[in-house]
């Protein structure tokens, strides 16, 4: 999974992108100062790695992972090159989704591009620039698309579903939230790579007081939640100065320090939890002696389709999947011990793997 973290400048992206991934991108009181997209991958935690590995003896455990692209603070004029923009706006094409960081706290230190903290008006700064990026690359594949469909009853399709996509962003709109008829319209408009058909998690940016309840009591924080509601979008309340402080600790000393500002979890944990939902996204796992691993899929795979994500002969040459969950595993103490229990099922191509599940493939290439 690829994120791309955006945001007016000074409203904490870098910081957080620091923070979560402590890949050290330059942080500064200015617009521009982080000139290249940034990238880092961040392990995404899974204590039940830990159980099946220990439980195993495995070698290594390998945890799934998400990437991370810090994108340079975008301004007005972004999708016009403003600030460089444009450079920017094409890095984040490549990502699964956008995580949108935004202001939701004062701080008279902190300079404000606009003057003064308005969440909605940065939303819509910034959700201006990307439709102004995706009506460019729509205007010129549709001027492509429009002398092939003369004689292409295919192109003549996808012309219809780009007039649909153009008048819809003219109106102001992203194209998420475009009906579609198939799955074929699907994958065709997945395939153009715009910015407003990705999911979107608004990250509310708050400071250390309003973290304890979820930026509840915080104005700023309430109308993103009412807008991103509106919008069918992901919210979830951070405070980039907490998680910068929080990745300078280890494992035990986190743990304290969250429970001191009264935090079940830290604003990664958050943001991966909140990435794994808009994405529809679960995790298998598979066990042993050389590696306990987690694999990331989509809700609804199928066994062989998840065992292809290990291996292309794996899909190709599926026979059975042997499956368990992983607590029913744990609570057995060993695979022989499930297997005599009647708790290991063979499954064949039709199971859909469910998120914990303990798999062994079988398969003959």
């Amino acid at each position: 999974m690829k994120l791309g973290i955006v945001g007016l400048p000074n409203v904490g992206k870098s910081t957080l992108f620091n923070s979560i991934t402590k890949a050290g991108a330059e942080s500064a009181n200015y617009p521009f100062c982080t000139i290249d997209p940034n990238v880092g991958v961040v392990a995404v935690p899974d204590e039940r790695l830990d159980k099946l590995a220990a439980l195993y003896n495995s070698e290594k455990i390998t945890p799934a992972v998400i990437e991370f692209v810090d994108i340079a603070g975008l301004v007005k004029g972004a999708s016009k090159g403003e600030g460089l923009g444009n450079q920017f706006l094409g890095n984040i094409r490549e990502c699964d989704a956008i995580v949108h960081v935004v202001r939701c706290f004062e701080d008279e230190n902190i300079v404000h591009v606009e003057g003064s903290i308005d969440p909605i008006r940065d939303i819509e700064t910034i959700n201006l620039e990307l439709i102004f990026s995706d009506l460019e690359l729509l205007e010129k594949r549709i001027g492509k698309t429009a002398k092939l469909a003369h004689n292409d009853k295919e192109a003549k399709k996808e012309l219809e579903i780009l007039e649909r996509l153009k008048a819809r962003l003219e109106e102001g709109k992203p194209a998420r939230g475009l009906e579609l008829s198939d799955e074929d319209e699907e994958k065709f408009v997945n395939s153009l790579q715009l910015l407003t058909w990705k999911p979107l998690i608004f990250a509310a940016n708050v400071s250390e007081e309003d973290l304890s309840d979820d930026g509840a009591s915080n104005p700023y924080v309430a109308r993103v939640r009412e807008y991103a509601k509106e919008n069918g979008d992901g919210v979830f309340v951070i405070s980039a100065r907490i998680e910068e402080e929080i990745s300078e600790l280890d494992d035990d000393e986190k743990a304290e320090y969250l429970e001191s500002l009264g935090l079940k979890e830290s604003g990664l944990d958050k943001l991966i939890k909140a990435s794994y939902d808009l994405l529809g996204l679960m995790s298998f796992l598979t066990a042993g002696e050389k590696e306990t691993r987690a694999w990331t899929i989509k809700k609804g795979t199928k066994a062989p389709q998840a065992a292809g994500k290990i291996h292309s002969d794996f899909e190709r040459g599926f026979i059975r999947a042997e499956v368990i969950n992983y607590q029913e595993l744990l609570d057995c103490g060993s695979l022989a011990a499930a297997k005599e229990k009647g708790l290991v099922r063979l499954e064949g191509k039709e199971y859909v793997v469910q998120d914990g599940d303990t798999i062994l493939f079988r398969f003959n290439v």
